[in-house]
């Protein structure tokens, strides 16, 4: 302990100054704990408000996607591009680099693939995600799906009581099942299930129509799903479009590592997503760096 001989004695209080507190830059978790905020604030950028995440766990349902047949060579360049990586835990140990240092967004269910019946998954450890530093917890949740709808909402809210024990936020991700359309009633019903079942943010998809409303709708921020891949200026568009109707952020895949320049590409969406690049402008930083590499 310190020594208490020669010690000076505290007097500068400042008493006539308040003390500061500040709220957290993102809604619905300003009540979270401080692990919880401390991981968000990896995530999302604290002046834009937004992220750009590299999604890259395509894998754990198709196998070698497209794009991802050698992710030591097309994924690894993008990461030090992405605000946070989404992926799995093998890919996480066999092919990140540990020094990477971005945070990870962890896929954290895992069942059936593209070869069976969707969408019945189980959670991954939390023992393991702990030891992977995790940014995030991302299980999927398929509303509407009659089988397995309630499986995943409860993958769901196990995930949350994560959360509340370890200080590592819950990421809903949204999936849409076979018979149900990305409108905004679906888009809405889902995110809000997400959030109320204690989701810290929200993975879902972009509607043309009333996507300002999910976004209202949902008491945390939401993240949108890249989708399949577009034309570069369609991916561009989507992500702008996105941003405009309140959208803090995309979670891009194969728009990005299937584009024909997937590192101009991932600059043009980061210039969209914190910098408010229209598409036509964020179009054109894509060819012009294109055109250097």
């Amino acid at each position: 302990m310190a020594d208490n001989e020669g010690n000076i004695e505290a007097k500068n209080y400042n008493t006539d100054v308040a003390v500061k507190t500040d709220g957290f830059f993102l809604k619905g978790n300003a009540h979270a704990d401080w692990g919880v905020q401390n991981r968000l604030a990896r995530i999302f950028n604290a002046k834009s408000g937004n992220t750009v995440m590299l999604a890259f766990d395509h894998g754990y349902i198709m196998g070698p996607t497209s794009g991802l047949e050698r992710m030591d060579l097309s994924i690894v360049p993008l990461i030090q591009y992405a605000d946070c990586i989404m992926c799995s835990r093998g890919t996480l140990r066999s092919v990140v680099p540990p020094l990477a240092g971005k945070p990870v967004a962890l896929r954290f269910s895992a069942g059936s693939t593209i070869l069976t019946e969707l969408n019945n998954e189980c959670l991954v450890g939390i023992d393991d995600a702990i030891k992977l530093d995790a940014s995030a917890l991302a299980p999927m949740v398929a509303i509407g799906d009659m089988k397995f709808e309630a499986k995943t909402i409860q993958n769901l809210a196990q995930c949350a009581d994560y959360t509340s024990r370890y200080g590592i936020p819950t990421l809903g991700v949204t999936a849409v099942g076979k018979n149900l359309v990305r409108d905004a009633r679906y888009l809405g019903l889902a995110t809000r299930v997400c959030a109320e079942n204690g989701a810290n943010f929200v993975k879902t998809y972009y509607c043309e129509e009333g996507f300002e409303k999910v976004v209202a709708g949902c008491p945390v921020p939401i993240v949108i799903a890249g989708g399949k891949k577009l034309p570069e200026a369609d991916a561009l568009e989507l992500a702008y479009k996105a941003i405009s109707s309140g959208a803090r952020g995309v979670d891009m895949g194969r728009n990005i590592f299937q584009s024909e320049n997937p590192v101009a590409m991932i600059q043009a969406v980061k210039g969209v997503v914190h910098e408010g690049l229209n598409p036509k402008d964020a179009y054109q930083m894509y060819c012009d760096l294109a055109k250097k590499a």
